[in-house]
């Protein structure tokens, strides 16, 4: 544990610098909480509707910082492991709760109400935030990465997207659709620099044909075969096919640009359903539809699991009231207020089954049936073709992956911005992750990686 520890630690410090009512009992009177969230659409639905939480807890006031994700990922990381206690609830995903659980800088979340109803809940989503059968986190929303499309043009141009298409596939479509005078580009990608950015979108695709991030040794599998495939398609697909800048585009800036009407297809994730799909946020609400995340070689791990979740920091004085919070923020009362407030098809997705057993959501949001067959698909446990000694999809679950992802998203966006070969970064890359994994003893050392390095 130890060893686990300093490699935490180590690996923050390099982080860094680089770059409706009450579930439980009445949160305590006269207090604050600071919430630490991502600026994504939900959560900031959820900041939106927390006066109602307010109303119904005199005393409570909620003091929100609300981030773009990859700086909220560098706040949360460094707070967290220096116990520095800015936080009292904090939103975080399927790749920290476990390791943050291990260490104990969450506190667990035993003995919840029977109202709130944790086996409603999926099972292969609670997997991910439990560590030795504690919960750690509770899901605001879960989703797995999908295939967006125009299905007006598709039709237009005689065209049919499968139900599960490959990337030659996809490339063939962004091919015939891709009209810049006009203003529609054939694909849309993730391409900013992040380990939850351009390397979510990337591990999947690396997954599809074949790859994987290390072998059974721990040994970087990146300057390999599968990897220059992969991501020669994608630097490729996105050049030709892509927006003008695409490695400025994270999640976000793709869903503004797909509602827009300037993209003919989007693989991301899920949750774009509920903005994609709502004539008021979405000029192509009604003429888009939903497939399953592109394969190539294999399906295996070619789509994401990921959860956003809030969490309580072992720091926070106040868990009682940071309890009462995120029960209420994750529990089918929340989703009735957002579907009265906002309609049935901005429900945050993912979380429970209930949901997906109401007619009056799988009727309003036409991407529910996908979402749901992809996320009981995706298997965390089993992410590649060949074997890997790791947990994860388009994450592995051990603490260096979060610099280790980062700097190669860096380079892998130069070579997207036309700064560097691919075939150049990824023997950089090879490189570079080697070393770390040296450092981190997990090969030539006497000892092999602790059990508990992999949680």
């Amino acid at each position: 544990m130890n060893d686990l520890r300093n490699r935490l630690s180590s690996f923050v410090l390099a982080a860094s610098i680089a770059t409706a009512s009450g579930i439980a009992a009445p949160a305590l009177a006269d207090t604050t909480l600071t919430i630490g969230t991502v600026n994504n659409a939900d959560m900031v639905r959820m900041q939106a509707l927390s006066s109602e939480y307010e109303k119904s807890h005199a005393g409570v006031h909620l003091n929100w910082v609300v981030l773009e994700e990859n700086t909220l990922r560098q706040r949360l990381t460094t707070d967290i492991a220096t116990h520095g206690g800015q936080f009292d609830v904090v939103t975080i995903g399927a790749y920290e709760a476990p390791l943050w659980g291990a260490q104990h800088w969450l506190q667990p979340l035993d003995n919840l109400p029977a109202s709130y109803d944790v086996n409603d809940i999926f099972a292969n989503v609670r997997e991910q935030l439990t560590v030795d059968k504690h919960l750690y986190a509770v899901p605001f929303y879960a989703e797995a990465s999908i295939t967006y499309y125009r299905s007006d043009l598709f039709a237009q141009h005689g065209l049919t997207m499968p139900p599960s298409p490959t990337w030659d596939q996809m490339r063939d479509f962004a091919a015939k659709l891709h009209d810049p005078e006009h203003g529609m580009y054939g694909i849309c990608l993730r391409g900013k620099a992040g380990w939850g950015e351009n390397m979510a979108l990337l591990g999947t695709i690396v997954n599809s044909y074949g790859g994987r991030w290390f072998d059974e040794q721990w040994r970087p599998q990146i300057d390999t075969p599968p990897w220059h495939q992969a991501v020669n398609f994608y630097v490729g697909l996105l050049s030709k096919y892509g927006p003008p800048g695409p490695s400025d585009n994270g999640f976000n800036e793709n869903l503004a640009l797909f509602a827009a009407g300037r993209c003919a297809m989007w693989v991301d994730a899920s949750v774009g359903g509920g903005t994609v799909s709502d004539p008021k946020e979405s000029r192509v609400a009604g003429k888009v539809g939903y497939a399953r995340a592109p394969h190539q070689v294999t399906d295996r791990g070619s789509a994401w699991l990921w959860v956003w979740s809030l969490a309580i920091p072992a720091s926070s004085k106040q868990t009682d009231a940071a309890r009462d919070f995120i029960l209420w923020a994750t529990s089918r009362e929340y989703l009735e207020l957002v579907a009265a407030r906002y309609g049935e098809a901005a429900t945050p997705p993912g979380t429970r089954e209930s949901t997906y057993a109401s007619q009056a959501y799988l009727k309003a949001a036409p991407f529910a049936q996908v979402t749901y067959d992809s996320l009981r698909a995706v298997d965390p446990a089993h992410p590649t073709l060949l074997p890997v000694p790791y947990k994860g999809i388009q994450i592995v679950s051990i603490p260096e992956f979060q610099a280790v992802a980062s700097l190669v998203g860096r380079l892998v966006a130069g070579a997207l911005a036309g700064r560097g070969n691919v075939d150049d970064v990824l023997h950089t890359s090879q490189n570079a992750v080697n070393r770390t994994m040296k450092r981190a003893g997990y090969y030539d050392a006497p000892v092999v990686p602790k059990k508990e390095a992999q949680p």
